[in-house]
């Protein structure tokens, strides 16, 4: 393996929608997960904390370009098993009407746990994500690039908000999902981390205090994956549309290019209160949020700050194959992410006459539409 060479995998958490009421299935048939795992292939499909959702789980890709095969079998798969039991599939972070009290956990000892130690706080954790794994070089080389990455996370959440409704309300928020994880400990950024050494003193530290059993408990925005020699980005929204995931799977493999073949000449770490900052502007914000820039000490508009950015990776993008896709980033910023399509289509549905309810069920419809938009029949 060169050493600028990156694998990739991603994990995507979906809604059950039940198909006449729109709302979540609370309790979805269970040959759904059966057949899935049946036909899963390469890939894997896991049940997550609430009944009403399923992960779906790539295979480790070797490119930009089979990423996008992977999604597109990832969720036909699921899609189809889905419609064999009257259930939808819907691609985004919050659904924006269901209830959580109406919701069931999972079968599992994990699960049972989590909702003893955590009560409301994960009863409450109506919320999915998209994570990407990047496979690259050696351990410390992971957690100096990992660390290094944190400036750019709150762009990365920006470009991928789908959640600004929560149990019928439209929150103010493009990714309402960030205010429900920050109720749950180990969320958040984590502090900066400069080798694999302090990454396992810190969580040898968390074991000893028996607050937690393992890496996977570690929730951070993104984290050194427990069972992969991957980085996992975790902070973003899932996407309703396959062209908005690739572009950030693009953009989040040529960072991590662009930052690995520079790893000898980073610039000084930001102030984790300064991320935070911007982390907020972006989850309130979306594509619209002024953040205060990478490298140096102004504020600038996202767009300002991709323009400037896609033009630092080009190279990366060639040598990864994926120039189309990190360019899709402006498309993104010109016509909004999944949270603006919604807000917008939300609007306009109650100026034309429907009621919240109808809006908000066209809402479901149109997520619904875009989950499976490019899935063969």
């Amino acid at each position: 393996m060169d050493n600028l060479d990156i694998t990739l995998g991603v994990e995507e958490e979906f809604f059950l929608v039940d198909a006449a009421s729109r709302d979540l299935l609370a309790d979805p048939a269970p040959e759904i997960f059966e057949v899935c795992e049946q036909n899963a292939g390469p890939h894997k499909v896991v049940h997550e904390f609430l009944r009403s959702q399923i992960e779906a789980n790539t295979r480790v890709c070797n490119s930009v370009a089979e990423v996008r095969q992977a999604l597109l079998e990832t969720r036909k798969l699921v899609a189809h098993a889905a419609a064999q039991h009257s259930a939808k599939l819907m691609a985004a972070s919050t659904h924006p009407f269901a209830r959580w009290d109406e919701q069931k956990p999972s079968e599992g000892d994990r699960y049972r746990r989590f909702e003893v130690i955590f009560q409301e706080s994960v009863r409450r954790f109506l919320v999915a994500g998209m994570h990407i794994h990047a496979g690259f070089g050696e351990a410390d080389d992971r957690i100096r690039v990992m660390t290094a990455l944190r400036r750019y996370l709150p762009l990365l959440h920006a470009l991928s908000t789908s959640s600004p409704f929560s149990e019928g309300r439209m929150t103010g928020f493009k990714s309402y999902r960030l205010n429900l994880i920050g109720a749950l400990p180990r969320t958040s950024l984590p502090g900066a981390l400069y080798s694999q050494a302090d990454y396992e003193n810190l969580l040898e530290n968390y074991r000893e205090m028996d607050f937690v059993r393992d890496g996977s408990e570690l929730w951070w925005d993104i984290r050194p994956s427990q069972h992969y020699p991957t980085v996992e980005l975790r902070i973003c929204d899932i996407c309703p549309r396959i062209d908005d995931a690739m572009s950030l799977v693009a953009l989040y493999a040529c960072l991590v290019r662009w930052l690995l073949r520079n790893r000898d000449s980073l610039p000084p770490e930001p102030p984790t209160e300064i991320i935070a900052e911007n982390r907020w502007l972006a989850q309130r914000y979306g594509v619209f949020a002024i953040l205060g820039a990478p490298v140096g000490k102004d504020r600038e508009d996202i767009a300002d700050i991709v323009h400037w950015l896609t033009e630092e990776l080009a190279e990366d993008a060639a040598a990864l194959d994926c120039e189309a896709e990190l360019s899709h980033v402006h498309e993104i910023i010109r016509n909004g992410a999944g949270a603006d399509r919604q807000i917008d289509l939300y609007r306009l549905r109650r100026l034309e006459g429907d009621s919240e309810e109808e809006a908000l069920a066209a809402v479901v419809d149109a997520l619904i539409e875009e989950t499976c938009e490019g899935l063969a029949a």
